[in-house]
């Protein structure tokens, strides 16, 4: 069984097909990239997983797990986390207040134990703090630890977003756009941590993102959408060079070229 199966999946709004009977799985350990023209459902896909969205057919299932049973806040709970193409941080509160914050589905205390901050609820506030400190560690933030987030660089606050997202030690992590806004640097530095994430943490990524340089180099397996719709599925080469795909890009006259380019060098 896959970890995330998406089966025969549509979602409208109004007249409009946003999402055309989409069928993909995710397997176990993998990182599994969605690309395609803005406006091609990627994002989309992102927001019925985390059940944003209601599709109006078939079937979304994590580890077995029925998502179309269960509500928007009850998705962390199984291990999905995400990230967004516009960061949402707690632009007033420091870096630590806010990988904390991707704590927060692992907190056993109630309110009455809170209340009267007994040696339990001390004892896991001590293991959250050192869940997010290994995330700082691992994302070089330890010179931004104590900062607000309205201070930061662009760059600096994608990494925190990450980072709050990873704090909650997800078993699939959704990382919509993560090389958006970023410098040649800064996106050579998410390359190696999408890397270390699945091969150190053992976190399966599904990953929406324009950068196919980024996608080429992380990515195990690569479907293109295209108006909501499935064009191509395979490893990032076998993408990359689909026909269909090109002319989703580029147009009709790419393929031509492209044939042309071909039948040149043979």
């Amino acid at each position: 069984m896959s970890l995330l199966e998406i089966e025969g999946v549509t979602l409208k709004f109004g007249g409009v097909t946003a999402v055309n009977n989409l069928s993909m799985k995710v397997e176990e350990g993998e990182v599994f990239a969605l690309v395609g023209p803005n406006g091609a459902g990627k994002s989309t896909v992102f927001n019925l997983i985390s059940r944003f969205y209601t599709p109006v057919s078939g079937s979304i299932k994590f580890d077995g797990h029925d998502l179309l049973q269960m509500s928007p806040h009850e998705v962390p709970s199984l291990g999905i986390a995400r990230t967004f193409q516009n960061i949402e941080l707690f632009h007033q509160a420091t870096v630590l207040q806010n990988l904390l914050v991707g704590r927060h589905r692992h907190r056993k205390a109630g309110l009455v134990p809170q209340l009267l901050h007994l040696p339990s609820v001390r004892a896991e506030e001590r293991a959250h703090r050192e869940a997010v400190e290994e995330v700082i560690d691992f994302l070089d933030l330890q010179p931004y630890r104590d900062k607000m987030i309205a201070g930061l660089p662009y760059g600096v606050r994608k990494v925190v977003e990450l980072g709050r997202a990873l704090a909650s030690k997800p078993r699939l992590l959704l990382l919509d756009e993560p090389a958006s806004g970023l410098s040649v640097e800064e996106t050579q530095n998410m390359r190696w941590w999408i890397d270390d994430i699945r091969r150190q943490m053992g976190i399966t990524v599904l990953m929406v993102e324009h950068d196919m340089g980024l996608v080429g180099k992380v990515s195990d397996r690569v479907l293109a959408l295209a108006d909501g719709a499935k064009l191509a599925e395979g490893t990032p080469a076998e993408v990359q060079s689909h026909p269909a795909v090109i002319e989703a890009y580029l147009g009709t006259s790419a393929i031509s070229k492209t044939a042309d380019a071909k039948g040149a060098r043979t």
